[in-house]
Order: C-alpha cells, then sequence, then structure tokens
C-alpha cells in the first residue's frame, strides 16, 4: 500500500518544517475550515414550538399555551404499550406520548402524562395533529390512480391514531 504521492519522496515523510527552512505549517484545505451552507441547511430539526388553542390551566389558575414538541423516537412510540392505562384502554395512548414527547410548556417546570390528561379536549387533538405533523414529514401520503377513471389521488398510508405507523 502506498502512503505517499508519487515522485514526493523524502519531503512527504517529514512531518514538520526544518529549522530556518522557511517553510510554512501545513494549513488545512479551505473546505475542511467550514461546512458548507448545503452542509448547514440539512441539519436535522428535532425541536418544534406550537401555541395551544385554548392553554393548559394549572392549579394556581395560570394559562399555559407556548410549548415545544421534540421529534419521537421509537422507544417513545413502544414504552407506553407497556403501560397498564394504555392495555385497558388504548385511547390513552396518546396521552402517553405526548407525556413524553412535549419538552416545554409555559412555565411548568416538567410536562408528564398527567398535565396531558388534563388539557382540554380541543388542546389535546391540536396536540394529537401536531405530532402527526412532525413526525410524519409528508410520508404517510401516496399518489394513486384510480383503476376506473384513471384520476390520481392520495391516500393516507398512516395509523388513524398516535403511535399507529
Amino acid at each position: 500500500m502506498r502512503r505517499t504521492a508519487p515522485g514526493a519522496g523524502k519531503a512527504a515523510l517529514t512531518d514538520s518544517p526544518q529549522p530556518g527552512a522557511g517553510a510554512e505549517p501545513e494549513q488545512p484545505p479551505p473546505a475542511a475550515a467550514a461546512p458548507a451552507p448545503a452542509a448547514q441547511a440539512r441539519q436535522l430539526r428535532t425541536e418544534f414550538a406550537f401555541e395551544l388553542p385554548r392553554g393548559y390551566v394549572d392549579e394556581s389558575g395560570t394559562v399555559h399555551r407556548d410549548g415545544v414538541m421534540r421529534l419521537a423516537t421509537a422507544r417513545d412510540e413502544l414504552v407506553p404499550l407497556r403501560d397498564m392505562r394504555v392495555q385497558e384502554n388504548p385511547a390513552y395512548l396518546s396521552v402517553v406520548l405526548l407525556g413524553r414527547v412535549i419538552t416545554r410548556l409555559g412555565t411548568l417546570p416538567l410536562v408528564h402524562d398527567g398535565v396531558v390528561e388534563n388539557m382540554f379536549a380541543s388542546d389535546l387533538a391540536f396536540l394529537q395533529d401536531f405530532y402527526r405533523q412532525i413526525n410524519a414529514e409528508g410520508h404517510t401520503r401516496a399518489g394513486v390512480t384510480c383503476p376506473h377513471c384513471e384520476q390520481p389521488f392520495e391516500v393516507e398510508l398512516g395509523g388513524s391514531r398516535l403511535g399507529e405507523s
């Protein structure tokens, strides 16, 4: 295996310049100095801000509307399936799942499934839709053609409830 370019000779074998030779240290290529703008634009966004339509009202009467939801992991969708509340009532899956992925809600110190289960129904429906939007990224619909009239249309491929994909 060749470790130096052909014709590079002994100069390529030295890591540092010879004293007094006037050579400057090697500089990395300009492309390695900073990531290209296209690479920066492709960074994965994992957290998404939202505003609840009505807002969660805590024990002291404070309304919390602004929050942040993170992308769900496979674990986020699997762990709630072992929860006894979900096993007894599958509709409870969305409450437990949202309690795992909402990272901030107003000034609450912690968001958990107990907070989610005490939200207004309109806020819960909003969060369920928001969860689907940020986790699906438009990959749950497929273009198809009607076999009878040959008109194109889209069908939903994902599950109808949170955690069903």
